[in-house]
């Protein structure tokens, strides 16, 4: 029997739904990718220094502002996001996007650039309204897929974005003044786009299901909260969060999902801060004269391919990591190291771009993979909170580190012996994490001796049980 048969005895509403469906995933995907597309991201860096700005302005000065202020917004907006359900803040987003390229257009001044860092850090925070919005709208069954599609509109718009601004600049010869306009351009539809998005009716934490098929599936939110579905609303509305936070506290204890937490802190607040400061570095090295041998945009793209790849082959990785972690983690950010002294000490462009690429490639092939092991064993909403918390301490960490070494008024580091700070961060967590897997080492082969001993004495007796823990997590390696 033809598909086209089968889907004629579909009845009407279950149609409807397909095709609603449908729509929903390419509204969405287009949606995502369209708002990537700001094919002057790449070439702010280039833009300040050439606008009036000394290196010194622009390293010590207006870039720490990004830092600071993605601290003070990350946590409203990550509240706000769940409350006011998803829109709101996407059209906040999309508002600060338009100001970002106003400021650039328009502003003169420093404290312009630094209220410009300040608009670009509500557009960082507010991401997450995205990446959560998608899961309100659709059913659990399609999760995965929804996740994947829209992931993949993501980094084709900022590919896209990339080759596009590149091609602008060294094939058409488009002024960084002209490229603004043009992402502005591009900006203003995303804002159009963002009123024809739906606006959920529920959200995970603020605004619980109500409808009687919901209940029969009460999340764990509601458990945590005493009540049935949505009967304790009053209740958990004041204390869910503390209880979460302390269920958070008790979760700690489990090794995997403690390692890749701090592996989430620690390794993506030393990238940031490398994503940050790098094209300025790349100035450094090549101060290019004529803005058409400036490649920044090609780099950016490369890397987000280089970064795609790595993602999903992440995903056919198949070791035990229960044993394993460490070690791939330590040797992953001793390649990291490496790769930022060699940023730091080339003189070649174009090497320093090589190394640049293969970073961001490294990172992103360790991001699913701490995904996947820290929300194995997590309902919904404990992972959201998670990583919410999780990067909350990176950002805390980033802005103290940005304190202590990039603002003027403390160390106001230039970009080179910063690369060195960021160096000697990595190195000494890779050391770190290389320690702890000779540790991990050493611990399992002691438990295997004593288990090959008792089988030499007992051939007929068992091994003893794997954990139940470490199982479901080999079990969802292999599945992943």
């Amino acid at each position: 029997m033809s598909k086209k048969d089968d889907d004629s005895k579909k009845p009407v509403s279950e149609m409807a739904l397909d095709q609603r469906w449908k729509l929903q995933v390419f509204y969405l995907c287009f949606y995502g990718f369209m708002t990537q597309i700001r094919p002057g991201e790449s070439f702010i860096t280039p833009y300040l220094l050439g606008a009036n700005f000394t290196q010194t302005e622009v390293t010590n000065e207006i870039m720490p502002v990004l830092t600071y202020s993605y601290m003070a917004v990350l946590v409203p907006i990550f509240l706000l996001t769940d409350y006011l359900r998803y829109k709101p803040v996407l059209l906040l987003q999309s508002l600060s996007h338009i100001s970002i390229w106003l400021l650039l257009v328009l502003g003169t001044s420093v404290l312009a650039m630094q209220l410009m860092e300040f608009f670009y850090s509500i557009t960082m925070a507010a991401r997450i309204a995205y990446s959560s919005y998608i899961f309100s709208l659709v059913a659990p069954s399609r999760y995965q897929r929804m996740a994947s599609y829209s992931r993949s509109a993501v980094l084709l718009g900022v590919f896209t974005s990339s080759v596009l601004g590149q091609l602008c600049v060294t094939v058409g010869g488009v002024p960084f003044l002209t490229l603004n306009y043009i992402s502005l351009g591009f900006v203003s539809f995303g804002l159009i786009l963002t009123l024809f998005l739906e606006r959920p009716r529920r959200s995970l934490f603020f605004n619980r299901p109500e409808a009687a098929g919901e209940e029969a599936t009460a999340a764990e939110l509601d458990k945590m909260a005493g009540g049935e579905g949505s009967g304790g609303t009053g209740g958990w509305r004041e204390a869910v969060l503390c209880r979460m936070l302390r269920e958070l506290g008790a979760l700690a204890g489990q090794p995997q999902l403690r390692l890749w937490s701090l592996w989430w802190v620690f390794n993506s607040a030393g990238y940031y801060l490398m994503l940050y400061y790098v094209h300025i570095l790349w100035n450094e090295i090549y101060p290019a004269t004529d803005n058409s041998r400036v490649y920044n945009g090609g780099v950016d793209a490369a890397s987000t391919l280089l970064g795609a790849v790595a993602s999903f082959a992440a995903g056919h990785v198949k070791i035990r990591w229960t044993l394993w972690s460490e070690l791939v983690i330590g040797v992953v950010t001793a390649f990291q190291a490496g790769l930022l002294l060699l940023m730091n000490t080339t003189s070649n462009i174009w090497l320093c771009y090589v190394a640049y690429v293969l970073f961001r490639g490294s990172y992103q092939f360790l991001v699913p993979i701490a995904i996947f092991q820290i929300a194995t064993s997590l309902s919904k909403e404990l992972c959201a909170l998670v990583f919410g918390v999780n990067t909350f301490f990176a950002t805390l960490l980033k802005t103290i580190i940005t304190i202590i070494v990039v603002d003027k008024r403390a160390l106001g580091l230039s970009v080179h012996p910063q690369f060195y700070v960021y160096f000697g961060y990595f190195t000494l967590l890779a050391v770190v994490y290389l320690l702890a897997a000779i540790w991990v080492g050493i611990q399992h082969s002691r438990r295997k001796q004593p288990a090959e001993l008792a089988l030499a004495k007992e051939p007929c007796q068992l091994p003893e049980e794997v954990p139940v823990q470490e199982k479901s997590l080999e079990a969802g390696a292999v599945r992943a």
